[in-house]
């Protein structure tokens, strides 16, 4: 996983439209980049809305608010239609990008051992460097908390 400091491992994913986007091109932006496990679950739709809620504030301070899962273009369609999320979301269904931040890990759920995505969160700078994360996300008050964060950054 990346540390604070270091530069961001740059992708390019197609987002819900099929449109490749690419961390290269965003240079010059704070991005919000989080990863999450799985569309039209709890957990990941309370965290989508949420994002979607705070989208205006992100959006007058200058960030782009991406959201990553392994989930397919289509999934990503039928989860922002459905849901009314105005968030980009990025099918990343090879994992490449899950395993080169490091989200892709062994996870244990009653008992049983599996491969998943570790709901984690990244702030880059316009720079292109890791300037905040979060592991292990706990979804209530998150968005929030990236929130405050990025004002925090942006006044140093």
């Amino acid at each position: 996983m990346p540390e604070v400091g270091e530069k961001a491992p740059n992708f390019c994913l197609p987002n819900q439209d099929s449109e490749e986007v690419c961390l290269r091109d965003l240079q010059g932006s704070w991005v919000i980049l989080y990863f999450y496990p799985k569309d039209n679950t709890p957990g990941c739709t309370t965290e989508a809305l949420d994002f979607t809620q705070k989208l205006p504030e992100f959006t007058e301070l200058g960030a782009v608010v991406l959201g990553v899962s392994p989930d397919s273009v289509k999934k990503h369609q039928n989860f922002i239609a459905k849901k009314e999320l105005g968030v980009t979301l990025l099918s990343d269904e090879d994992k490449s990008v899950l395993k080169e931040y490091g989200v892709w890990q062994l996870k244990k759920n009653y008992g049983r051992e599996y491969m998943g995505v570790v709901r984690s969160t990244f702030i880059i700078s316009p720079d292109g460097k890791i300037a905040a994360k979060w592991e292990k996300v706990r979804v209530k008050g998150h968005v929030e908390a990236v929130l405050e964060k990025l004002k925090e950054l942006q006044q140093n």
